[in-house]
């Protein structure tokens, strides 16, 4: 449905964008993750045509959105961080204005009334879109870019500047328009792309340096999981038999106790997943292990490293032209 094949913008010897490529199926409910100034945008602003790449191309359903770009966005409805919105027509206005601009052919009151509806703005379709609050101009944005059933809806930091109740509203919103449409949120806040996405592209400099399942993401971490785990029994023994286990990298008594239990922090190497190795040895010796979990499994902990990890790797001259 989405494809972008080794797209490179360059502005003089800066590079948004260097070779990247990816390519999401229908249905899907991709999200393009990166911090500020790391390509998202750009990205976006290439496959909805507003911005021409220096190189590669970029398709939707299988039309180059340079070379046939009036075709290619009759699938596409497109949010952009602002929302293009024109505050002294009302909602309604703005949403008949959007349908001939767009020339669609549906029934226009079916279609519409049926837009209001899912982005619950149906009580307010009368009112100026200048007095309405932030989270109803976000909705009416949205509601913009479903004009026409687009089997893309492309989200660029949709909640940005919203408060809590509206910012758990608009993901709401997106996880249910997935059961529609295709699509794309970018965004820097973490916790969006866990509670929306089904699948993450993590881009940093340009580069896309991670693309997987949301609940797969930790395999992208190649130098061990951590974890946490509280064991009751004399620790002389129990640290030189966690250290012998196939699989741990290191293993260390924190300071603190759980009760009678003692706390080691559990490192594996590469991606080894020692968890049943450690309870088997607990249960062999008779040691009660009362507590194991991961320390820096978390999305955000992920984040982090990969984007420290990428980092050092273009100063490191490996991956910059």
């Amino acid at each position: 449905m989405v494809k972008a094949e080794n797209l490179v913008k360059r502005y003089g010897s800066n590079y948004a964008l260097n070779d990247v490529s990816f390519e999401i199926g229908a249905g899907e409910i991709v999200g393009l993750l990166g911090p500020n100034g790391a390509g998202k945008s750009t990205a976006m602003n290439i496959l909805t045509g507003y911005l021409s790449s220096t190189s590669g191309a970029a398709y939707i359903n299988g039309i180059n959105i340079l070379d046939n770009p009036i075709e290619a966005k009759k699938y596409i409805g497109f949010l952009p961080e602002q929302p293009p919105v024109y505050g002294e027509m009302t909602v309604r206005e703005y949403l008949d204005f959007v349908y001939e601009l767009k020339k669609v052919e549906f029934d226009r009151e079916a279609h519409i009334k049926e837009i209001l509806s899912v982005v619950k703005l149906t009580d307010v379709k009368d009112r100026l879109i200048k007095n309405l609050s932030k989270g109803y101009k976000q909705r009416v944005g949205i509601a913009q870019a479903l004009i026409g059933d687009p089997k893309v809806v492309i989200f660029d930091e949709p909640t940005v500047g919203l408060d809590p109740k509206q910012i758990l509203e608009v993901r709401n919103l997106i996880r249910n328009l997935g059961k529609r449409h295709t699509v794309i949120l970018s965004t820097h806040i973490l916790a969006e792309v866990q509670a929306v996405c089904e699948r993450v592209i993590i881009i940093n400099k340009g580069r896309i340096i991670a693309d997987e399942r949301v609940d797969e993401l930790t395999k992208t971490i190649e130098d061990g999981y951590q974890h946490e785990v509280r064991i009751v029994g004399t620790s002389s023994a129990v640290l030189p038999a966690l250290k012998r286990i196939s699989g741990v990298r290191s293993a260390e008594q924190l300071s603190g106790r759980d009760g009678d239990a003692f706390i080691y922090a559990v490192e594996s190497a590469g991606s080894s997943d020692v968890r049943r190795s450690v309870f088997n040895v607990c249960a062999q010796n008779g040691w009660p292990m009362v507590g194991l979990a991961p320390v820096g499994g978390d999305l955000e902990s992920i984040f982090i490293r990969l984007v420290d990890k990428s980092d050092r790797k273009i100063s490191g001259g490996k991956t910059e032209r």
